[in-house]
């Protein structure tokens, strides 16, 4: 049984390795994530949660959890959120570290979370690039694309975040914080990703098509709906080793490129980046920016 915060969590099996070939286990998951919950917890609060369980660690079968366990804790939040044929899920919500450290027990490697924030369900507070390579591509074509993303950003006099996505992909938010919804930014996030394919052909796609992806980035937009999630900052990933969805500067992507030295980060490196960097991230929840117009893509 841990205390934390006052709250009364009954953890078990905390020697059981989740990540066999780098023996990591689940009392070093939950230690990871109660060590990274300064910076975490943030980002997460009031968002509706998916949960991605692990009970026999990485090697074994995995379940996805949208609706909060009916045995969760009193103190363990939940938002509602309408199903598409009626009815409604209670999400969790992961408002506090006794929440957090409740959900790694529950061998939760994965944190994906909503890019609104509840109860505004309709209203996501950024805009996201998931870009994903299609062998042989990988991360360094990733990071080649997201430079062309903020390029493409900042001609419309926008700021944008990167982050990897702590398997192969690299991430890029644009941090909006005003009145919008999804109706506006998904059609506008797909026009980004064409306007970029039709500039770079050879190295950009922006259709789903698996076929299409060879040699190539995904510029995928789709990921800004109401009805997805995407991985959190900060999570813990499902590979060989404990990976994390780590913030990084264009500075970082930009000497990647160049040096051709991959970005990548388990979860040791991202406690000592945090301890020096702090919160790379922490600007995505804070900075206010309106969505452009599309007709405003002309300037791009």
């Amino acid at each position: 049984m841990l205390d934390v915060g006052g709250a009364k969590i009954e953890v078990s099996n905390l020697d059981k390795v989740l990540y066999p070939k780098a023996g990591f286990t689940k009392g070093q998951v939950i230690d990871y994530y109660v060590r990274i919950s300064p910076v975490l917890l943030p980002h997460l609060k009031a968002r509706p949660i998916t949960l991605k369980r692990y009970p026999d660690g990485v090697e074994g079968l995995f379940f996805y959890e949208k609706k909060c366990p009916p045995h969760r804790p009193k103190w363990v939040k939940t938002a509602k959120v309408p199903k598409t044929d009626g009815g409604e899920i209670h999400y969790c919500v992961m408002n506090d570290l006794p929440a957090l450290v409740w959900a790694a027990n529950l061998a939760d490697l994965e944190l994906h979370t909503f890019l609104h924030k509840a109860p505004a369900i309709q209203r996501p507070t950024a805009l996201a690039f998931d870009l994903d390579p299609g062998a042989p591509a990988g991360i360094l074509e990733c990071c080649a694309v997201g430079l062309l993303v903020r390029d493409a950003f900042a001609a419309l006099g926008l700021q944008t975040f990167p982050k990897t996505s702590g398997s192969k992909g690299l991430q890029v938010y644009v941090p909006l914080n005003t009145a919008v919804t999804y109706e506006r930014t998904k059609p506008f996030a797909h026009a980004v990703a064409e306007v970029l394919e039709r500039q770079s052909p050879r190295l950009v796609v922006s259709r789903m098509q698996k076929s299409l992806r060879k040699g190539k980035v995904l510029v995928d937009w789709s990921q800004n709906d109401g009805k997805k999630t995407t991985i959190n900052v900060y999570s813990l990933r499902a590979r060989e080793r404990p990976m994390v969805s780590t913030p990084v500067s264009w500075a970082e992507v930009e000497k990647a490129v160049k040096r051709r030295e991959p970005l990548s980060f388990d979860c040791d490196h991202v406690l000592n980046r945090v301890e020096k960097l702090g919160d790379l991230f922490e600007p995505v929840l804070s900075i206010k920016q309106r969505l452009p117009r599309l007709r405003d893509l002309s300037r791009v």
